[in-house]
């Protein structure tokens, strides 16, 4: 098994880094979507549709919203800052579900509720990737939010594995712990004070306004990161599964390695809007 996972992420990550880094606007729109299609295809499997047919066609229709999203946005750009907006709601009421598990179940247990919720993680998921990717310094950008991701997952582990007591969210995830928690936040900060320190020293100085809004920025997405984990997670424990499919050997699906960025990514690219936040 972990020889499975090396060899999936030696081959995923450099096809990750590739996208982010050599891909033009248009082309990169299309890899998020093949990813985000993918993981829809997933999702309804996560909603309750076991059928292959019904799966491919709910995968289509993601497919055909981002598509007419994008066509949307390229006339209406005005608009986006709505497409994140509702994203960033979506979070706060998954906060609300997960809290209540497996109380509440009955306000989204029926599979076309568990579907529509699906748009709500993964087309948000296209725009703030987007967004981000026309914003100045974009893979830097995109890179910041992957690191401050993969940190809190990596802190999350290490200080869960060694302090991990006390549950964060039991009936959801009982391997997750509020020492992970609070592990992973502080390797957030090591990563954001990181940042700071390379902006300052190679695009511009780092005032106290920009700092905040960078550790504000920092610390919502980290959260907001975790929640999207518990959220896919008490999806799949409802449904009865494990893995979102079996796609990525060692990894389970793409949902599984995607969870915590469909969260980050929106909610990130929306507080960048809100804060008229940006690198240069």
């Amino acid at each position: 098994m972990f020889k499975e996972r090396v060899l999936t992420a030696l081959v995923l990550a450099p096809l990750m880094i590739g996208g982010i880094f050599f891909l033009p606007l248009q082309e990169f729109a299309i890899f998020i979507a093949v990813i985000a299609t993918v993981g829809a295809w997933e999702w309804a499997n996560i909603a309750g549709y076991q059928k292959n047919w019904s799966r491919i066609l709910y995968a289509l229709v993601v497919f055909l919203c981002l598509y007419a999203s994008a066509r949307f946005l390229r006339i209406h750009e005005e608009y986006k800052v709505y497409y994140l907006a509702a994203g960033a709601l979506w979070w706060v009421l998954a906060f609300a579900l997960v809290k209540r598990y497996p109380g509440g179940t009955e306000v989204w247990a029926a599979r076309p509720i568990r579907a529509l919720l699906g748009l709500c993680v993964l087309i948000p998921m296209w725009v703030g990737f987007m967004h981000l990717k026309v914003s100045e310094h974009s893979s830097l950008l995109i890179v910041y939010v992957m690191l401050v991701v993969w940190g809190a997952d990596t802190g999350a582990y290490f200080s869960g594995k060694r302090w991990g007591r006390s549950k964060l969210a039991p009936n959801v995830s009982p391997g997750k712990s509020w020492a992970g928690f609070w592990g992973g936040l502080a390797t957030t900060l090591l990563v954001a004070a990181c940042f700071a320190f390379y902006i300052d020293g190679w695009l511009r100085p780092v005032d106290t306004l920009f700092g905040l809004q960078l550790l504000l920025i920092t610390l919502v997405t980290m959260v907001i990161s975790v929640l999207g984990d518990l959220v896919e997670s008490m999806m799949k424990r409802h449904r009865g599964i494990k893995d979102s499919s079996s796609l990525l050997p060692g990894h389970g699906g793409v949902l599984d390695r995607i969870d915590s960025m469909a969260a980050a990514v929106p909610v990130f690219a929306f507080m960048m809007l809100i804060l008229d936040w940006n690198l240069t």
